[in-house]
């Protein structure tokens, strides 16, 4: 069979690059309602594209919010059944002046597609469309297959668990395959077992009713965004933790063996600082990157902004003051506790003179997935196969509630088998994925049909 895949991806090398160009250009941000045409366009754009390769019953299925795109292939009910999640909103391009090309003209460099969503997750969805439609023209699909790929992910999946709490029997099968995620190196490829789950707030400090002229009014009142300043600094201590009150209380520590094998995938911290731009790397005391971005909770602000910051001087002393910030967190966290921890406790940091708001907008649950199951062994053996090693388990620093969704209301497994890189500038502007990934990732998931059908019928 590899040989086989191999051939038909040099052969249609060039329309597999066309057609991820096409849905590339498509500007499907599903943050902002200016975009609101685009993401329907994207739907439509990819429900054509699975029925041309082979899929039945393709409907875009409405919801409250964007829609979900829905297709299935029954080759035999007896056969075990993939469930394919992706999704093709992607986040916003600004700022638009720092790309290097613009977001939505994709185009090759070095070996790279740079255009938003490229990665994250056009492009990983798009090789799951095109390996279904090699299976498909050269009689190799050994399982049967079900696609759902949703319009909402980068702004929090808000209707998919409606979606799927109503159409559990549609969505009935036995793993969930997600390319959403990145492997170490495209010679080390990994597999994340583990993923942080995610709380999301935005945080807004009022003080005066106006704003007022600084010369006039300063020291004589509490400037909000110094006291937001001030609040948000107290939200670590000199050792890096978070010093939020009993934030700390569910999370599960790793043993030592557990840590010692986390630690084993190859990181070289002097390319990962130069590739940052930085001279130092900084975190919490006592553990390493790898365990600080995928095995620790963090707190980040996301965003920070008030008064005046157009151009030149204006001297104002600013009504509000506005933040965005992130936690992430790890087993056993619940994002719910950790959204109501941070909001007494952030309230409680106040200064008097301003009134503090706290607005969650969203989050998802921290997940860690089995290393010996059936759908894991066939991704490791499918890697193995393509890249001619064993995948690395590793732990992802991202979040994917949807994860613990599909565990929650259909008891299924995800299996993370991204081909994406952590230097492919996901959220950020220059956004790009390798043609190798894409193309190793069509390559790849025949071989995970396969492989996980062949150990199916063994079990």
């Amino acid at each position: 069979m590899m040989s086989q895949v191999k051939t038909y991806i040099e052969t249609n090398q060039q329309r597999l690059l066309d057609e991820l160009f096409d849905l590339l250009r498509i500007p499907s941000v599903s943050a902002n309602p200016d975009f609101h045409d685009d993401v329907f366009e994207a739907a439509q754009y990819l429900a054509e594209r699975l029925s041309e390769a082979g899929l039945d019953e393709v409907e875009i299925c409405p919801t409250d919010g964007y829609p979900i795109v829905y297709g299935q292939k029954i080759i035999d009910p007896s056969l075990p059944t993939v469930l394919v999640y992706g999704h093709y909103d992607v986040q916003p391009a600004d700022p638009y002046e720092l790309w290097h090309s613009p977001p939505f003209e994709p185009e090759i460099r070095d070996g790279k597609i740079y255009a938003r969503g490229a990665c994250d997750d056009k492009g990983q969805v798009y090789m799951h469309v095109k390996a279904f439609e090699y299976m498909m023209t050269h009689q190799a699909l050994a399982c049967n297959v079900k696609f759902m790929i949703e319009g909402e992910e980068e702004v929090g999946s808000a209707n998919l668990g409606t979606f799927v709490r109503n159409n559990r029997s549609k969505l009935s099968a036995d793993v969930v395959l997600i390319s959403d995620t990145s492997m170490i190196a495209n010679d080390v490829p990994s597999i994340d077992s583990g993923l942080r789950g995610l709380s999301y707030v935005e945080v807004e400090v009022t003080g005066p009713n106006r704003d007022l002229h600084s010369g006039v009014y300063g020291g004589a009142v509490t400037n909000p965004v110094n006291a937001l300043c001030s609040m948000i600094a107290r939200l670590h201590d000199e050792q890096g933790r978070i010093t939020i009150p009993g934030f700390y209380d569910d999370v599960q520590n790793l043993s030592d063996t557990e840590r010692k094998e986390l630690n084993r995938a190859p990181l070289d911290e002097k390319a990962y600082r130069q590739d940052l731009g930085i001279d130092a790397l900084h975190g919490e005391e006592g553990y390493t990157t790898l365990e600080r971005t995928g095995i620790r909770p963090t707190l980040d602000v996301n965003g920070i902004w008030g008064g005046y910051t157009g151009e030149g001087s204006k001297t104002v002393l600013p009504s509000k003051a506005f933040a965005k910030i992130s936690m992430r967190l790890v087993p056993n966290q619940n994002s719910h506790s950790a959204t109501e921890l941070f909001a007494s406790y952030f309230k409680s940091l106040a200064p008097a003179g301003v009134r503090v708001e706290v607005r969650p907008h969203h989050g998802g649950e921290p997940v860690v997935t089995p290393t010996d199951s059936i759908a894991y062994r066939a991704a490791s053996q499918a890697m193995q196969d393509t890249f001619g090693v064993m995948p690395i388990p590793t732990r992802g620093g991202g979040s994917i509630p949807i994860v613990a969704l599909f565990e929650k209301e259909l008891g299924l497994k995800s299996v993370l088998m991204g081909f994406g890189l952590d230097s492919d500038a996901l959220h950020s502007p220059n956004e790009h994925y390798g043609v190798f990934n894409y193309l190793k990732g069509i390559e790849t998931i025949p071989a995970f049909f396969h492989h996980f059908a062949r150990l199916s019928a063994e079990a």
